[in-house]
């Protein structure tokens, strides 16, 4: 769910054809998939503005709105892990 999340991003928000948005949800991706002491950098370098404090709903510095669903942002706690 989530690769196919991050390849139909532009459904969510932002628009992937423009570079600016590309940018934008290259570094959401980027944040998100993080450790958190490097996420906060990520977002502000990117000029990210964060309205929810787990990442949810995201703007950039033009006003388009970032949706990120809860599924990107945590690990699963319902599945079994094989080895």
């Amino acid at each position: 769910m989530r690769e196919e999340f991050w390849d139909t991003t532009p459904h969510y928000g932002g628009q992937k054809v423009d570079f600016i948005d590309t940018k934008i949800w290259d570094a959401l991706r980027a944040a998100a998939e993080a450790d958190l002491s490097l996420a906060q950098p990520i977002v502000d370098s990117a000029g990210i503005i964060v309205s929810n404090s787990d990442m949810t709903l995201c703007y950039d510095e033009r006003g388009a709105k970032y949706e990120l669903p809860k599924y990107v942002l945590s690990e699963p706690t319902n599945l079994i892990w094989e080895e």
